[in-house]
């Protein structure tokens, strides 16, 4: 998969997904860091990468509808510190499925991972 990292994720992830296949690229690799919300969406969007962030500007379902996108990962934990999130992001790669989830919207929390796809979107329209 190909996934932009948003600065808020620790940089340590980038070897992690690195070393489970991903080609991951961090926003401050490609002069994004500082930049707004509609900047890094946009570029990641023109690349076909899939977004991992923390930031709740991406936690909107219906602005970022399932399909209408190359997919985004809102992690949202109680106790957000570097260590934590590289373990729960890593737990979760290394446990899912994610060859399923281009185009879709994954909420990430302490306790259990929400992922609306595409498919699903459509089928409640």
């Amino acid at each position: 998969m190909k996934i932009k990292l948003d600065e808020n994720m620790p940089a340590g992830l980038v070897k992690v997904l690195g070393n489970l296949g991903h080609d991951v690229v961090p926003v401050p690799d490609e002069g994004l860091g500082g930049r707004g919300d509609l900047e890094i969406w946009e570029a990641a969007q023109r690349v076909g990468r899939f977004l991992i962030t923390q930031d709740l500007d991406f936690s909107d379902v219906y602005r970022y509808k399932p399909g209408t996108h190359n997919g985004i990962m809102v992690v949202r934990l109680r106790s957000p510190g570097r260590l934590a999130l590289l373990e729960k992001v890593r737990e979760i790669f290394q446990t899912e499925d994610t060859t399923k989830w281009r185009g879709s919207f994954i909420v990430l929390t302490d306790r259990k991972i929400r992922i609306r796809t595409p498919q699903a979107a459509n089928a409640e329209n």
